[in-house]
């Protein structure tokens, strides 16, 4: 069992299975056969052929042998992890419909039907929502039904744009060329959330249908660790959405910076009694630094996501690769640095020509142009760098 792609027993002879159903395993074997068994008397109701595919995890019971005696195929992944054991089955898998679920017995294998119904119609993904299903007592632990999965499932709807309610739910249904599109990479529990972002990122057909989730029948402890796995779904959540996560606050920032920056150059003004002196300009200067940097890191993430996902759609990406003009913005970047070196040279020679004179009138422009000279560093380095990214596929 060394070999990441080993099969037990070994394959047989190439048959044509419609749907594959896929579990991911570890020290499963008391749950197992009932996962499978059910599975294969759904493709019976159906009517079409079908396969099971348990992508075992390094489990150190009965479940291999479980799995092989109740008719399954039995891929070994032997990297760690929920991710990386069903990416491994699924790429083994042969069905043209793959439908994946945990081996604990807490989905039903029976009721697949209505998922390989709405993939027929047209859906690229059904996902199952457990929250829209009947209520087991039991079966989801209150910090996951009530804080946990609403939590993380309303930060996703928001940063991918979906209405999807349930986006940790082990049961769902894809196509493979809807698997290939996805292009998951992740290794860890996250898989799940990867999953969705990327078919929403693609553009892809998702749907939600009701399911019931039971109370596992395992007799050992869950592998989920709540605040260990919750902290890795939310960090991908945060990572792969650098709209709401970069570029959105880095803009407001630096808007916000410029408008108090633009609105004190001239010296402090009074606003309904209030002085508006040289702290808030101190706080324009750190807006528009910060929010610009910011800003910028959002746009090097989108065009490092379009180059990690090939197909992935993103318009800031798409009109940096037709318009954005390395030569442009070292021009933008020169100017913004002559700008605020000539007004500081200004200052300066006034101020040898005259010395002993107040210097307090002049601070609130000193600040301005010191800030639009690290703006033209900033911009003309970043340029540089951004230029590297987007022409990474080009032999120089």
């Amino acid at each position: 069992m060394t070999s990441d792609a080993q099969l037990y027993p070994p394959d047989p002879v190439p048959s044509a299975p419609r749907v594959s159903a896929v579990m991911p395993c570890l020290n499963e074997e008391k749950t197992l056969g009932t996962c499978i068994h059910k599975a294969f008397a759904s493709f019976a109701a159906l009517g079409v052929p079908g396969e099971v595919v348990v992508a075992d995890n390094g489990s150190t019971d009965r479940s291999v042998e479980v799995a092989a005696a109740h008719g399954a195929r039995v891929v070994i992944e032997s990297r760690k992890g929920y991710g990386a054991a069903l990416r491994r089955g699924i790429t083994e898998s042969r069905g043209e419909i793959i439908i994946m679920g945990d081996a604990d017995d807490s989905y039903d294998w029976s009721q697949i039907a209505p998922f390989v119904h709405m993939i027929d119609q047209g859906h690229d993904l059904v996902m199952g929502n457990r929250f829209k299903g009947p209520k087991i007592p039991g079966a989801m632990p209150p910090l996951h039904r009530y804080l946990g999965n609403p939590v993380l499932s309303t930060i996703s709807r928001v940063a991918f744009r979906t209405p999807i309610g349930d986006f940790h739910c082990g049961m769902r249904a894809f196509t493979r060329a809807a698997f290939e599109r996805m292009q998951p990479r992740t290794t860890g529990m996250e898989f799940a959330t990867e999953m969705i972002a990327n078919a929403c990122h693609q553009g892809l057909r998702i749907a939600e249908i009701p399911t019931t989730l039971y109370p596992d029948k395992r007799d050992r402890a869950p592998h989920l660790r709540s605040f260990r796995d919750g902290w890795r779904h939310l960090r991908f959540i945060l990572t792969y959405a650098p709209d709401h996560l970069f570029v959105v606050p880095g803009l407001v920032m630096m808007l916000v910076g410029l408008v108090l920056q633009m609105a004190l150059a001239g010296g402090p003004i009074v606003v309904n009694e209030l002085y508006v002196g040289i702290h808030f300009l101190a706080l324009g200067a750190l807006l528009s630094l910060v929010g610009f940097n910011v800003f910028n890191l959002g746009v090097f993430a989108k065009a490092l996501m379009s180059r990690r996902y090939s197909g992935l759609e993103s318009r800031t990406v798409r009109w940096l690769e037709h318009r954005f003009s390395l030569e442009f913005a070292l021009g933008i970047g020169g100017l913004l640095i002559a700008t605020g070196t000539a007004i500081d040279v200004a200052i300066l020679y006034r101020w040898l020509h005259n010395l002993g004179i107040d210097m307090g009138r002049t601070v609130h422009l000193a600040f301005v142009a010191t800030t639009a000279v690290v703006l033209g560093v900033n911009l003309i380095f970043s340029s540089f760098l951004l230029n590297l990214v987007l022409d990474q596929d080009q032999k120089i």
